[in-house]
């Protein structure tokens, strides 16, 4: 089994990619794991041509492919994301955009292989839920169209810094031992 897990902020060394080197470490216990910052893919904004929507094809050839390609190669994917005015960062929407080839409102569309099964993980730095929702929302709205099914997520307030990860560390380990767990289920 395959898991990609995904920092979705362009800041390699903050809070974000530690959860995501926290849930790398816990799964590559029964994953093989890649991890992979969304800045390690340079693209392009989506131009809204919509030839995407006859070819299935975007018209661009950049990074997106090959993050695209990860997430073929993967059973399993997480996405970590922080909150950026009440949403992913606009480098993560941007590659949502442009994954508008694969959308399934639409034909002909490129698809995925199935089966892939997807969990979000939101941050932030204030105390209400409610921001962490809707980065949930966001990212299990973009696994929806890609036909990834949604298996669960997390969202977790009050970390700004990564030293505020430590009193967390209980619950993201819990929460990638559902991720572990629903793997052995099958």
């Amino acid at each position: 089994m395959r898991a990609l897990v995904i920092n979705c902020s362009p800041v390699r060394g903050g809070a974000t990619a530690g959860i995501a080197e926290i849930v790398a470490g816990a799964l590559s216990e029964s994953y093989d794991v890649k991890s992979v910052c969304i800045d390690d893919y340079p693209f392009s904004f989506c131009k809204g041509c919509r030839s995407c929507h006859a070819t299935a094809k975007c018209v661009m050839r950049d990074g997106v492919d090959a993050l695209m390609a990860e997430f073929e190669r993967a059973d399993t994917i997480v996405c970590v994301s922080p909150s950026y005015w009440a949403d992913v960062p606009g480098q993560f929407k941007a590659f949502i955009d442009r994954c508008t080839p694969w959308c399934n409102t639409h034909e002909p569309h490129a698809t995925l292989s199935p089966g892939k099964r997807g969990y979000a993980i939101a941050l932030r730095t204030g105390p209400g839920m409610p921001e962490c929702e809707r980065i949930i929302q966001s990212i299990e709205h973009f696994y929806g169209h890609l036909e990834i099914e949604c298996r669960g997520h997390l969202g977790l307030t009050g970390i700004e810094y990564r030293p505020d990860l430590e009193a967390r560390l209980g619950e993201i380990q819990a929460f990638c031992g559902r991720i572990i767990g629903d793997a052995d289920a099958g």
